[in-house]
């Protein structure tokens, strides 16, 4: 069987002895090491070969975030923290997971298995005016009606679709949305944003006005085509 070889970083103890008691649960897993300290974290890291860490967010000398950019892409890493607000900053850092503390084992093992399979890019589009986003779990579907989505922005390996009411993180990619979505309500406008043409307010040559007071870049290879779009619609 192969292992996959963990490292956990929190500065309260409690933490640790849960996520070690997790890790004992899960058959491919094996616990390396545990430290409160993030500095000496980094030094495991250089000498140990470690496959999952699971960082604490909040922590002295250095936070989380500050120590997933020290190693950046050199292991997997699940955030674990009692603060929600840093979930964007951590699915641009490319983590694989956020864990919102306190969790109980099946959301960790959820996070485990996106790490073992790719199976949770999953978008299901049922019709035109709605589509179910995957969220977590195997299998948990969020229905979100399209009227409501002003655009989606690119995470790396995540997709933030955002509503005029909230956000939600998934774990997919730009492109599955753009296959999927209907080519007359969205459409790509930069690399890393498609918006929903419905709640475009207007547009310049490099700028997209949003109904969220959100301002999106207009991209140079996506430029002619949505131009094209915008032209077919004037009066």
């Amino acid at each position: 069987m192969e292992y996959l070889r963990c490292l956990i970083v929190d500065d309260e103890a409690p933490a640790i002895r849960l996520l070690e008691s997790y890790i004992k649960k899960v058959p491919f897993l094996t616990l390396v090491a545990a430290t409160t300290n993030p500095i000496e974290a980094l030094g495991i890291l250089e000498k140990e070969t470690i496959d999952v860490l699971f960082l604490d967010i909040q922590m002295p000398t250095i936070t989380g975030i500050q120590l997933s950019k020290i190693i950046k892409d050199k292991v997997h890493i699940i955030f674990t923290t009692a603060y929600p607000q840093f979930a964007i900053e951590s699915y641009e850092l490319n983590a694989i997971d956020y864990l919102l503390k306190p969790f109980e084992f099946e959301r960790f093992y959820t996070a485990i298995l996106k790490i073992k399979s790719k199976d949770n890019k999953e978008v299901l589009v049922a019709q035109d005016d709605f589509i179910f986003i995957k969220t977590d779990g195997k299998n948990n579907f969020e229905k979100v009606h399209t009227k409501d989505i002003i655009y989606i922005e690119s995470l790396k390996n995540y997709v933030a679709i955002h509503l005029s009411n909230k956000e939600i993180i998934t774990y997919s990619t730009l492109k599955h949305f753009e296959n999927e979505l209907s080519s007359k309500q969205f459409v790509k406008i930069h690399k890393s944003y498609i918006v929903a043409i419905q709640h475009i307010v207007k547009t310049d040559s490099l700028t997209v006005y949003l109904s969220n007071n959100k301002n999106l870049p207009i991209g140079d290879t996506y430029k002619k085509h949505f131009f094209e779009i915008i032209n077919k619609m004037m009066l």
